[in-house]
């Protein structure tokens, strides 16, 4: 397996700072890979962390995300499984740059897997972040070798795979996996299922907003149909129905903040008014809370989010 095993090994400890600071402290012992085919060739893995896609065949074993460091051999065992005795991964395309998706990415990288991921992805990974959520700076093995601005196609396994830019939505980076001939699409955190337990993240200090999150789903509605299989970034397999449910909730709540905004209420008083209250049953228990996720769309309505930018700088946007 090359040296993925030892990669793996060596990451479980101080580098798996790379997905946050609390998964240093996260015990993965107890966590099983599994799989659910969606379609012919491809299939959601779920483990610990951000749902991942995968899609075999004659050319090619396709990533997207990859979860966390200590995962990765299990990962590994799981796409071996699926694909074949020594199938290992080729391409890796990270949906955007939160560790509880790309934290195996160095793991993969030193294995051989070609890692793509949006502009954005490789400029916050190779950055790190301060503040509220202090990450370090990714090694060079786990960033992304191709990049792309709007969207990058693949051309493999007979059909065509499509990476598609979603700004500023759950980050600036995120991107849409559309599996064309499958007719499957993976939403990365653009999309957080009602069986995910959890209101959506809208990661602001990383350029996230309420609306690029409604105009994600609004993008993913177009690329989809009936039969489309839906991966969201938490939660269970849904269908075009399901993110239609998603983006109509999320444009409840943008304009019910939105008229209590206009109304001249302040940021404490439009949380202590629920405006999501119908939806907290359903989501109670996550690791957004009700109220917190409120808190996002007010700002994301009346605060300029960050922006990365070419030269490395991030900028109000």
């Amino acid at each position: 397996m090359k040296t993925l095993g030892m990669a793996a090994a060596a990451l479980t400890g101080a580098a798996i700072c790379i997905a946050a600071p609390a998964a240093a402290q996260r015990d993965f012992s107890s966590v099983e890979i599994e799989a659910e085919e969606v379609a012919n060739g491809v299939y959601v893995l779920y483990g610990a962390g951000g749902n991942i896609g995968l899609s075999f065949g004659e050319d090619a074993v396709f990533l997207v995300d990859d979860q966390f460091a200590p995962l990765t051999d299990r990962i590994q065992a799981k796409v071996s499984e699926l694909a074949g005795a020594g199938a290992e991964v080729d391409f890796l395309v990270n949906t955007h740059w939160h560790g509880d998706h790309t934290g195996g990415n160095e793991n993969f990288g030193e294995a051989g897997a070609l890692i793509v991921a949006h502009d954005n992805v490789r400029r916050r990974m190779a950055a790190g972040s301060e503040g509220e959520r202090e990450v370090a700076p990714a090694p060079k093995a786990a960033l992304p070798v191709m990049t792309f601005r709007d969207r990058q196609s693949f051309h493999i396994n007979g059909g065509t795979l499509r990476a598609v830019y979603a700004a500023n939505a759950h980050t600036d980076g995120d991107a849409l996996i559309h599996f064309v001939d499958q007719n499957v699409i993976h939403m990365g955190d653009t999309f957080f299922a009602e069986t995910a337990g959890t209101f959506p993240f809208i990661d602001r200090a990383s350029g996230g907003s309420a609306q690029g999150l409604l105009n994600a789903a609004d993008l993913g509605l177009k690329l989809a149909n009936e039969e489309t299989k839906i991966i969201p970034g938490h939660g269970k397999v849904t269908d075009r129905a399901g993110l239609a449910a998603y983006r109509d909730f999320l444009a409840e709540m943008i304009g019910a903040v939105q008229a209590m905004i206009d109304e001249g209420r302040s940021r404490d008083e439009i949380v202590a008014a629920r405006p999501a209250a119908a939806y907290a049953d359903a989501r109670s228990g996550g690791f957004i809370s009700e109220d917190r996720f409120v808190g996002f769309v007010y700002d994301s309505l009346t605060e300029p989010a960050a922006h990365s930018h070419e030269d490395g700088t991030t900028h109000a946007h």
